[in-house]
């Protein structure tokens, strides 16, 4: 009987470690490669970098997710993230260039920056404290995904300024939600690859920059 205790013991101890450890490895990944991403980002904003077409950004994008996804166990997984990050940060550029082209764009951009920043970090801290388990919100989150995308589609087709800005107030909710959801899951174990969760993460903070960005153009009067 005190042989099972202490195998249980055991096992639950070392279930935290790896927890631990996933963490700890997740968010030294994460600095790693926003700070990548930022450079690709401010290099594309110094040569003045053209918006990249649709078809190439999401092939580019889809792509390096799914060789990141089929690599997560290797070596080369984490060459295949910082591909993937620098490239979403590439992407970005000629959006930052044009903000930081308007009256008070740079102000606008720092504004976003910080508040990503705080958002992220104060509801992370909120999983760790609390260890409450989010993954309730799995399915909740990953519908109003779908119904933002759509809506995204159909304020693009039609041209409905105003419905896009209500589509990033969406997302901006969504992707703290999901800060909320994928910090739980690598907390209680629902993830235990660093590098996906490395890129789910980098994709809540990257979504929730762009569309922050887009809500604070807007109501600077900067759009």
């Amino acid at each position: 009987m005190i042989a099972r205790n202490e195998t249980v013991l055991s096992g639950a101890q070392s279930s935290v470690l790896s927890t631990h450890k996933v963490l700890r490895n997740t968010y030294m990944l994460l600095s790693m490669t926003l700070l990548f991403s930022g450079a690709t980002a401010a290099y594309a904003v110094v040569t003045n970098a053209p918006p990249m077409h649709w078809l190439v950004m999401l092939v580019g994008m889809f792509g390096l997710l799914f060789l990141t996804s089929r690599l997560r166990n290797s070596a080369w997984g984490l060459v295949s993230v910082f591909a993937f990050t620098g490239f979403m940060g590439y992407t970005l550029g000629p959006i930052l260039s044009l903000y930081l082209k308007l009256p008070n764009g740079a102000e606008t951009v720092m504004t976003a920056m910080a508040a990503t920043g705080g958002i992220f970090l104060a509801l992370s801290a909120y999983v760790l404290t609390s260890r409450k388990d989010f993954s309730f919100m799995g399915g909740f989150l990953f519908v109003g995904l779908i119904v933002a995308v759509l809506a995204g589609l159909g304020a693009t087709l039609f041209n409905i300024p105003s419905l896009s800005l209500g589509v990033s107030a969406m997302i901006v909710l969504l992707m703290s939600g999901y800060i909320l959801y994928d910090t739980s899951a690598i907390l209680h174990g629902g993830e235990t690859n660093y590098i996906m969760a490395t890129v789910s993460l980098y994709l809540d903070i990257f979504n929730l920059f762009v569309n922050l960005l887009q809500l604070l153009g807007v109501l600077g009067g900067d759009d």
